[in-house]
């Protein structure tokens, strides 16, 4: 192919919060985008954890330029000081957003694979003078293909959670006991779900928002007539330390420091028992149906009937293996990210906002943004995604100086201190009262 680039749309992926972001800031730069969103409505991702409520406002969560292509249609922001859920975010602003978008967004296209017109990833002559050439599929099995001048992934992590087994694996059994076995926030609104949960015990697999927003709904659910008996068994791969619970009233987003705040409530009632320092091996079932969590040092639990596994996610690369990526060896993110927001590193919540400079790669022109670019990072801030793509857009558009230029400040979590990611009690508690030079914000849902 030899049309010029300058003539092709951006394909971004991902008609999230950060992929329709992306394209109202193209929109603004006047490059033309073409979003491709795998499932068939705006958001589906988000759709998906409808339930839960972010720890972020209204006046977080709405990306400035997004919200100039709004105004026209007459769309009203919501009050600024209210608490979203998933729900509200994609039906109140992200769906409309797309609505406005219009043919920009094609629904029901999930991308196979992005490589250079005529070049796999081994070819270096003219290879960045070729258009980007990007292969997607139709719910029909209809293959397409789309040229594109560059390419944003903002296609998330939400479809490949985390396993339970400590070794970044699933465990022994984890596959067969799958029935039991699942990856997200209960919605205990759901009657099926519900009745999974009420009066039974539930292993809950994490350490992070969405193992303390579980836990303090499934200590609702022990509260409620018909959850007498719920009872919950906390798995904490590593000590409780004076960070466990997150920043508390320390934290600048007050909802999600109370999150952590319910969590320690669930505990302390007694609707939960914290088990330390455990990396599961294997899940065996016993006689008569129930699950018994085996432990690397070779402990056993008592049974349980159900478990949640919110370990966090990881992103999914595989559509991307024939571009020259750079990514962090621990934990595939860009490689200028990747210091920011290493956990081994630090669990503050402070990252120094950033954008297509630390996002770039060695393939010129193609940005991971979003949660997609935290790789397995457990942290994300929405607002943080929105400053990438302003940034990203600005790249594309040659304006070098709004690239670079910083227009974000973000809030602190009321947590600092190292050893972020392992079960370093001792460590943890040490560090728990200093802060670090480049900590990383939490999240649930990237909100």
């Amino acid at each position: 192919m030899n049309a010029s680039t300058d003539t092709l749309p951006v394909v971004v992926i991902g008609a999230g919060p950060i992929g329709l972001a992306a394209a109202a800031r193209l929109i603004e730069r006047d490059i033309e985008p073409l979003v491709l969103e795998a499932g068939p409505v705006a958001a589906s991702a988000v759709r998906a954890w409808s339930h839960v409520r972010l720890f972020s406002t209204w006046s977080e969560v709405v990306d400035p330029e997004a919200e100039k292509l709004l105004a026209p249609t007459g769309w009203v922001k919501p009050d600024g000081a209210a608490y979203p859920s998933g729900g509200d975010w994609a039906e109140l602003y992200l769906q409309p957003l797309a609505d406005v978008l219009g043919g920009r967004v094609r629904y029901n296209a999930t991308v196979t694979g992005v490589s250079r017109t005529g070049r796999d990833r081994v070819v270096d002559a003219g290879r960045e003078t070729q258009p980007f050439v990007v292969h997607l599929t139709t719910p029909g099995g209809r293959e397409e293909r789309i040229f594109a001048r560059a390419v944003i992934d903002a296609s998330g992590t939400w479809s490949t959670p985390g396993p339970a087994g400590g070794s970044g694996l699933h465990a022994l059994g984890e596959k067969g006991a799958a029935d039991h076995v699942t990856y997200r926030v209960p919605d205990l609104e759901d009657p099926a779900v519900r009745a999974r949960h009420a009066g039974k015990r539930t292993a809950v697999i994490g350490s992070g928002a969405s193992a303390f927003t579980a836990l303090a709904y499934l200590a609702g659910l022990a509260e409620a007539e018909d959850g007498i008996g719920t009872h919950a068994t906390w798995i904490l791969r590593r000590g409780i330390s004076g960070s466990t619970f997150g920043g508390g009233t320390a934290d600048q987003l007050p909802a999600r420091g109370a999150l952590g705040l319910a969590a320690k409530a669930a505990v302390d009632a007694g609707y939960a028992d914290a088990v330390t320092g455990f990396r599961t091996d294997a899940i065996e079932k016993t006689g008569d149906g129930r699950l018994v969590l085996v432990g690397e040092d070779g402990r056993r639990l008592d049974p349980v009937d159900e478990v949640i596994v919110l370990t966090g996610f990881r992103p999914d690369l595989t559509f991307l293996d024939e571009l020259r990526l750079g990514l962090d060896e621990r934990l595939q993110a860009p490689v200028g990210l990747a210091p920011l927001i290493d956990p081994n590193q630090h669990s503050c919540g402070t990252v120094y906002p950033h954008g297509a400079g630390e996002l770039s790669h060695p393939e010129k022109d193609v940005y991971l943004v979003g949660m997609k670019s935290y790789g397995r990072a457990p942290t994300f801030l929405a607002m943080t995604g929105y400053e990438q793509v302003r940034s990203v857009a600005a790249a594309l558009a040659g304006d070098r100086e709004a690239a670079e230029r910083v227009e974000l400040t973000l809030p602190e979590t009321g947590v600092c201190g190292g050893a972020g990611l392992f079960d370093q009690p001792e460590a943890a508690e040490e560090t728990g009262g200093g802060c670090c030079t480049a900590p990383a914000p939490a999240s649930s849902g990237g909100c």
